[in-house]
């Protein structure tokens, strides 16, 4: 069998404990927003590069508030950049836990999987007679072809 780099059960309890914290994530963020395909390529990004940028914009608004016109809300400006800041670590730490969450199920479905063929290709190879005939086919039909239609020509 090939190398089992994963050998671990999740109870259930454990999975509901999860499922818990990740509500509770969810409730201490109230303000998420979900925002569709369109609006996220349309919205301009504040990246690494960019917050050096911001945050001196802001610092040139609070020392000069009179170019900005009265309806600019500097205190919301300033509210939206300490969220920002206060996001950004629980947005990295979540990337590294999806990430290690993604590998990790991909690696043990890999081996379910990889076991999964070990076991048809045995039962097909020695697994004649012994009453396996019909469970043989039922997994064999994973790999079963779709045959191609053939298109009419037009004339």
């Amino acid at each position: 069998m090939a190398e089992n780099r994963i050998s671990a059960n999740l109870s259930a309890a454990d999975r509901d404990a999860v499922m818990q914290a990740i509500t509770t994530i969810r409730e201490k963020l109230p303000f998420l927003v979900d925002l569709t395909i369109e609006e996220r390529k349309s919205l301009p990004k504040l990246g690494d590069k960019s917050r050096a940028f911001v945050s001196k914009a802001l610092e040139i608004a609070a020392q000069n508030p009179d170019f900005l016109p009265r309806s600019f809300d500097l205190d919301e400006m300033r509210r939206d950049i300490e969220l920002f800041e206060a996001l950004y670590p629980i947005m990295i730490s979540l990337t590294q836990l999806q990430e290690l969450v993604d590998d990790t199920s991909v690696a043990v479905g890999s081996e379910a999987y990889a076991a999964g063929l070990m076991v048809y290709n045995y039962a097909k190879a020695s697994g004649k007679g012994a009453g396996l005939d019909s469970m043989v086919d039922d997994l064999g039909r994973r790999f079963a072809r779709k045959s191609k239609k053939v298109q009419p020509q037009a004339s």
